[in-house]
């Protein structure tokens, strides 16, 4: 199981970091600004998580991340002119990333000891704080912050990997549920633009549009 969550853990932050790339060739940066924001959004969810844990970074104690990260940003922009729609590509690789750190993060601070409402915090901040730190940069209002559904896609996977590792169900099933969870509900949310309601002036001005219209 752990090799398992080792080499999920690469995959997760290879697919972060594509999504990473994506989002620096939207804004056109140079290369070095794209190294930076690939790896900031791989990175930097299992970093704040493993430091409030008072756990050895990850990519500190084994540098393999790194070389992970730095092959897909590489890669990515030789293939990115060849899709039709960045954004489309990016959504999926960042609800990919979510689905794969979501799981990862809960069970990391599952194996710290941590009660289940940490385990889970830490999985969607595993999963959310690097893709927020990712659109902070390229100058955009975080997925997590809006009001489409992203952070609570990644609560309920966390719950479910908690729940059925406390129910004893096998490691590997686990994860695939867990991991299936977080996917499906993001991508269902993204197709069908489900969304939790906007708070505020601005709710209040869409509502009053809506009447008006009508």
């Amino acid at each position: 199981m752990e090799e398992m969550i080792y080499w999920i853990g690469l995959v997760g932050m290879a697919v972060f970091a594509i999504s990473g790339a994506l989002a620096a060739l939207r804004q056109e940066l140079d290369p070095f600004g794209l190294l930076v924001i690939a790896t900031v959004t791989a990175v930097g969810g299992g970093t704040l998580r493993d430091v409030l844990l008072d756990l050895p970074v990850f990519w500190v104690e084994n540098p393999s991340a790194l070389y992970v990260i730095l092959a897909a940003a590489v890669i990515t922009p030789f293939w990115a002119r060849l899709l039709e729609s960045r954004m489309k590509v990016l959504i999926w690789a960042d609800a990919c990333g979510l689905a794969l750190f979501t799981a990862t993060g809960t069970q990391k601070a599952m194996l710290a000891g941590s009660s289940a409402i940490v385990a889970v915090t830490m999985g969607v901040m595993t999963a959310a704080a690097g893709g927020a730190i990712r659109d902070i940069l390229c100058n955009e209002i975080p997925l997590v912050l809006r009001k489409e559904l992203y952070a609570v896609p990644a609560i309920l996977g966390g719950s479910s990997f908690y729940l059925l590792t406390k129910a004893a169900v096998a490691p590997e099933l686990t994860l695939v549920i867990s991991c299936l969870v977080t996917l499906l509900v993001r991508l269902v949310a993204v197709t069908y633009s489900f969304s939790l309601p906007a708070l505020g002036h601005r709710a209040e001005k869409q509502a009053a549009g809506r009447e008006e219209n009508n």
